[in-house]
């Protein structure tokens, strides 16, 4: 066990679990990306484990259960796990239960898992469920086996509601499907903020140097990324204001033999030696596909209208 931060108890598997853990309102999901729906239930969990005189508790999945069962077809995430786990934070969530996704709990039946982790474990008081919510061994637990446990142990279960905007159904394939458009702003009315990815900067070959353009290199620590190409960005964590630049996220074509997917920012008007800082980079407007060059010269001059229409583009965007 440890803390996610703000006192929030992070509980790292089931085998983690005490006495004292005993009795919560919780709810079960991926949760990937935090978005507006994700924070809904939030609020819900929050509002009646007041009403109940006990702690809110996420219980969520690493891996997520797609990339265990199927990990080359798996979505891009959102959000990885550190990133995740700071959203929950902040919406205010006072435990998370973090439970490893492997061949154990794929394998196990649905009521074993209500009996041994939601009653026998947690003493659970009431469970928050998305309305198209499965579970358990080839997904065989549903809404309807929740209540009847829940008639059982003596747990309620509500099924919340799906948020929806003008254009529909908020979810996390809907925000994926806006960040590979370049829809930034969909993906923005989604989430309640700007798509973000956070991470330490770390050493790269320097080559951006070479042509005038010093860039962060940011790990993006995950198989996929849900976007591609050159952004306006700004950039958290290295001053008290945010700092603007232009990004590049994808396998820098023109750097053959090197296919590693990458983020790298280029910082305006900054020059400042940051390795091992942690930043968040939010990325604002989309500027252009990522593209092949055949000389650095050439893309010197692409990388120089980028930053131009990337500070217009900054300028008029809110801050």
């Amino acid at each position: 066990m440890d803390s996610c931060g703000d006192g929030v108890l992070l509980i790292r598997g089931q085998h983690n679990l005490r006495p004292d853990h005993r009795g919560c309102v919780a709810t079960i999901g991926n949760f990937d990306g935090v978005h507006l729906g994700h924070q809904a239930v939030f609020a819900a969990l929050r509002a009646r484990a007041r009403e109940l005189g006990l702690p809110s508790l996420v219980i969520t999945f690493e891996p997520q259960p797609l990339e265990y069962f199927q990990p080359e077809a798996a979505p891009p995430r959102l959000t990885r796990a550190r990133e995740k786990l700071h959203l929950i934070r902040e919406a205010g969530i006072e435990r998370v239960l973090l439970l490893r996704f492997d061949q154990d709990l794929a394998m196990q039946p649905a009521p074993e898992f209500v009996r041994q982790l939601l009653v026998d474990a947690l003493g659970i008081r009431h469970l928050y469920v998305g309305d198209d919510f499965r579970f358990g061994f080839r997904r065989q637990g549903d809404f309807a086996l929740l209540c009847q446990a829940g008639r059982e142990h003596g747990f309620s279960v509500e099924s919340l509601a799906t948020v929806s905007d003008a254009c529909g159904r908020i979810s996390s394939t809907r925000i994926r499907e806006a960040l590979a458009a370049g829809d930034l702003a969909t993906a923005r009315c989604c989430l309640g903020r700007d798509y973000s990815v956070s991470g330490r900067v770390g050493h790269g070959h320097k080559r951006g140097r070479s042509i005038g353009f010093p860039t962060m290199n940011v790990g993006l620590l995950r198989r996929k990324s849900p976007v591609r190409g050159v952004f306006a960005v700004r950039v958290d964590g290295l001053d008290a204001r945010p700092l603007d630049g232009v990004a590049n996220v994808g396998n820098r074509p023109t750097l053959e033999g090197d296919d590693r997917f990458l983020l790298e920012v280029h910082l305006f008007d900054f020059d400042r030696e940051v390795y091992g800082e942690q930043v968040t980079v939010r990325f604002i407007e989309r500027i252009r596909d990522e593209k092949r060059f055949d000389s650095f010269d050439e893309l010197r001059q692409q990388i120089l209208r980028d930053a131009e229409l990337a500070r217009e583009r900054l300028s008029s965007a809110s801050p």
